[in-house]
């Protein structure tokens, strides 16, 4: 999986960073920074981005097709 941030649409909730902190975090100007995404599970992936209240993550399966949102 691939895993993208819109950081137009960010507003630095936190909710993924709270489900996958080893993939997300929350940055100086507020917005969420991918960390390492393969330090986790897909499952945990597509939780972190369903927690995401504005849909600024971004889930692909490995051939680019959009999986979410």
């Amino acid at each position: 999986m691939k895993v993208k941030v819109d950081r137009d649409l960010c507003t630095g909730v936190g909710n993924c960073g709270a489900v996958a902190p080893t993939v997300f975090k929350v940055d100086k100007h507020n917005q969420v920074v991918l960390l390492d995404p393969g330090s986790v599970d897909d499952k945990t992936l597509m939780d972190a981005a369903e927690a995401c209240p504005e849909n600024a993550i971004i889930i692909e399966d490995d051939d680019g097709n959009q999986l979410y949102p």
